[in-house]
């Protein structure tokens, strides 16, 4: 039976491109689902940041390599932008 994976974060709903890698690494799958909702929404966001889709790939290949070190969320990367007030009128209405 597959490992459910949680989908939602604190803002974003995990990409596609997220969950490809986690549906591929059953350990990756279980350590996204044992990260806090920020700490997933962290991951979620950097992993779409990026203007050319090769840094994009460049992010998820981070965040596989990150989380199975250990790390909890993107190292040197200054937090997702749409949680933080004075950045909503950038990118709309948070979710929630």
């Amino acid at each position: 039976m597959a490992q459910s994976i949680t989908y939602s974060t604190a803002f974003h709903d995990a990409p596609p491109s997220v969950l490809s890698a986690l549906k591929k690494d059953s350990k990756l799958a279980e350590l996204w689902n044992n990260l806090t909702d920020i700490q997933r929404n962290e991951w979620a966001c950097y992993a779409t940041t990026g203007a050319k889709p090769e840094t994009r790939e460049k992010h998820v290949e981070r965040m596989v390599s990150d989380m199975k070190a250990g790390k909890k969320t993107p190292c040197c990367w200054p937090g997702c932008p749409h949680r933080r007030p004075k950045a909503a009128k950038w990118f709309g209405t948070k979710k929630g």
